[in-house]
């Protein structure tokens, strides 16, 4: 239990950065974005792996890096601390927040660039917080953190930026409930973040061979 708690809190936080920075409109969104992050892995590490984000997991279960039968309660808690984290920030901004794709940008281009940092995200948390030869490490937090903060302030403006399942489920869900928002754009944010997740497993299997 103390694994989805963990869970739970570092998704809530991280969304709660999310929605509460990019409601704002903020410039530095995609620094508060990453830093927040970086101090949650930290902080559930040692205690859950720190996925806060389905596309993670599934590379992970992929990977044999976790039993396949963490893997629906894992989800379940990150979902949940995504919804509770946009319903939060809702009751605090008095608006609701929900990532979008830019108005200039075409669908597919919209599903790369969330496939294509997702991506690179699960390969870097394989890499940095799985692989044998980086064990114990203490800048897993830091990279982990910053592929994020750079995945935002390059892709954030063309797809929205969620790279994470639970970052598109819990705040379009709540700005269609109470900001009478549209769903349309969710599908973007589960194929291309599990999707990159997939393929993360699958170079990272070949890494760890060549190694």
């Amino acid at each position: 239990m103390h694994k989805y708690i963990t869970e739970f809190i570092g998704t809530f936080f991280l969304v709660l950065t999310i929605c509460m920075s990019m409601a704002g409109s903020s410039m530095l969104a995609p620094l508060a974005i990453g830093a927040a992050l970086m101090v949650m892995v930290y902080m559930g590490g040692h205690i859950s792996g720190a996925h806060y984000n389905p596309a993670v997991s599934l590379a992970m279960v992929m990977r044999g890096r976790m039993p396949a039968s963490d893997f629906v309660p894992y989800v379940l808690a990150q979902l949940l601390g995504s919804i509770a984290a946009a319903a939060t920030a809702f009751w605090l901004l008095g608006r609701a927040f929900a990532p979008a794709p830019s108005q200039n940008t075409t669908a597919l281009a919209a599903l790369a660039v969330e496939f294509l940092f997702s991506f690179a995200l699960c390969l870097v948390v394989l890499n940095v917080a799985q692989a044998k030869k980086t064990q114990g490490n203490s800048f897993y937090g830091l990279a982990i953190g910053f592929t994020i903060m750079a995945a935002a302030f390059v892709g954030g403006g063309i797809s929205g930026g969620a790279f994470n399942p639970a970052v598109g489920i819990g705040p379009t869900l709540v700005n269609a409930m109470v900001g009478h928002g549209t769903m349309s754009h969710l599908w973007l944010y589960l194929v291309g973040p599990l999707l990159g997740g997939v393929l993360a497993a699958g170079v990272f299997g070949l890494q760890e061979h060549g190694a």
